[in-house]
């Protein structure tokens, strides 16, 4: 009896392509996520459809199998149990009542012959399952009988003293079957590809469409690279707000913000060449008449040592904005008391001042954490612009106050006041309301850059306020973090203690 193949395993190859020259190609990431796409799907497909196709020939194989098992039982039910000389005999009804043009039966004794046979086999006298005939349990086999592809149902006939007396084989032809399932096959094989040719379309339009503000990005870097123009922005018309949308808003942002800083630094070595070109040029010249005239004339020195003063104010205040800027700006952090040094900046002032009134208003007591130096630097910049802008007969006026859990310092003054389009600006390296009388006066503006510095840097800031009306005056406040009260009680150190001549002892409190 010949046996079908139900199949054999074909083992897949993977066959790697380099190309000749032995050079890799980049793969885009519009490709790698239009494979990925593909490769998931197909997998998803071929899992959902080995289901589909199992589940199916399961269930049709099954149906035949209670078809076979009830032609059988049928069988068994009607056949009889008659006596005979010193035997008894089991009498076989005909098979054809049982059986259909669909429906093979024989009957076959436990000596291997053939005792029956249902008329729809013909001449056939070979077992429809040979190794069926082997066994004592039943078994169902898929067979092929002369080109006949069967479904066999084997069932041996025991006695209830455990006698084989024969075997029932019940079939049914697996064309159906087989058409159904190679049917079935072709659908998912052909919908399943046509589902992943179609997936790695769609795929492949939607990476194209995703990714298309990454290609205006790298056009846009690339033309920056090749014309220096900060100023081109990538397109935002028909970009989606999702994470390639939002990226390409954050590189427009960050071109918006190098555009200003390089703007800013432009204007900026712009400004610092000409603050250095101005006392150079004065130092210069008086140099050449010096020469001129053989000898020290003391106007001439008094205006190279002026401006050469000038010009180590200018240095010395960009070298700390540069250190400001680097992180490396030196800065202590023990307790100041900014009433103290509200008085201090006072007095100083004081000899500054000229024709302007300067006063003290409200005072609190106020301890912060930072660099006494340096807060006292920015009292006295504020101060000192606050004085440059106002006339004689004005006045300006000091303030600290405690607002929650902040110090606030206030520098008011009666001068010719801010722009308010301008008040976002003077914070500027370089910045004056005044450029003419600021220049007079040496300054450089960078006194308020310095003050926002210093002020940034011990975790406070700076406000400012003008209407920009000549009389009216500006008014810039200063917040600083208090200190916690637990940083600002020191114990006493022994040390300190050791440092009095006085003998030191341990008294017994009321002794």
């Amino acid at each position: 009896m010949a046996h079908l193949d139900a199949g054999s395993d074909v083992s897949p190859s993977w066959i790697e392509v380099r190309p000749r020259s032995g050079r890799s190609y980049p793969v885009t990431l519009r490709l790698r996520l239009t494979f990925w796409y593909s490769a998931v799907l197909a997998v998803i497909i071929a899992l959902f459809g080995m289901v589909i196709y199992g589940f199916t020939s399961w269930t049709l194989i099954n149906q035949i199998d209670s078809s076979l098992s009830g032609t059988t039982a049928s069988i068994i039910h009607a056949s009889r149990v008659q006596p005979g000389f010193n035997v008894q005999y089991l009498t076989i009804p005909p098979l054809d009542r049982f059986g259909s043009s669909h429906i093979y039966v024989q009957v076959w004794g436990a000596d291997g012959n053939l005792v029956e046979a249902s008329g729809n086999l013909g001449a056939l006298k070979d077992p429809l399952d040979a190794n069926g005939l082997t066994l004592r349990t039943p078994s169902s086999r898929n067979v092929l009988v002369a080109g006949v592809h069967l479904r066999v149902l084997t069932t041996p006939l025991i006695t209830d003293n455990d006698q084989l007396i024969g075997y029932i084989q019940a079939a049914i032809p697996l064309d159906q079957v087989d058409l159904a399932r190679s049917v079935l096959l072709l659908v998912l094989v052909g919908g399943g590809a046509a589902a992943v040719v179609l997936a790695a379309v769609v795929g492949w339009l939607s990476a194209h469409r995703a990714l298309k503000p990454l290609d205006a990005m790298t056009e846009t870097a690339l033309q920056i690279t090749r014309t220096d123009d900060l100023s081109r922005r990538i397109s935002m018309t028909g970009v989606a707000h999702d994470e390639v949308g939002r990226l390409a808003q954050a590189f427009n942002d960050t071109l918006e913000r190098l555009e200003r800083l390089f703007n800013a630094q432009r204007r900026f070595l712009a400004d610092v060449s000409h603050e250095l070109r101005t006392p150079l040029t004065t130092i210069r010249g008086n140099v050449d008449l010096l020469r001129r005239m053989g000898g020290a004339d003391e106007t001439s020195l008094d205006a190279i040592q002026s401006e050469a003063e000038r010009m180590s104010r200018l240095v010395g205040d960009l070298l700390l904005l540069a250190q400001s800027d680097a992180g490396t700006l030196p800065t202590a952090r023990h307790p100041v008391e900014l009433d103290t040094l509200l008085l201090d900046v006072y007095r100083e002032a004081q000899v500054l001042a000229g024709g302007v009134h300067l006063s003290i208003g409200e005072i609190d007591q106020a301890i912060v954490l930072g660099d006494r130096d340096r807060l006292y630097q920015l009292l006295l910049n504020l101060v000192s612009n606050a004085l440059k802008f106002t006339p004689e007969g004005g006045k300006v006026s000091l303030g600290l106050s405690k607002v929650n859990d902040w110090a606030r310092l206030v520098v008011s003054d009666t001068g010719i006041g801010i722009p308010p389009d301008e008040l976002s600006q003077v914070f500027e390296r370089f910045y004056r309301v005044d450029k003419a009388r600021t220049r007079a006066q040496g300054g450089a503006g960078l006194g308020l850059a310095i003050a926002q510095r210093i002020a940034q840097i011990h975790g406070g800031r700076i406000e400012v306020a003008s209407d920009g009306i000549n009389g009216h005056g500006s008014t810039f406040s200063v917040w600083l973090p208090l200190a916690p009260e637990k940083q600002i009680i020191e114990p006493l150190r022994l040390n300190d203690a050791k440092s009095n001549t006085a003998p030191l002892a341990i008294k017994k409190a009321g002794g």
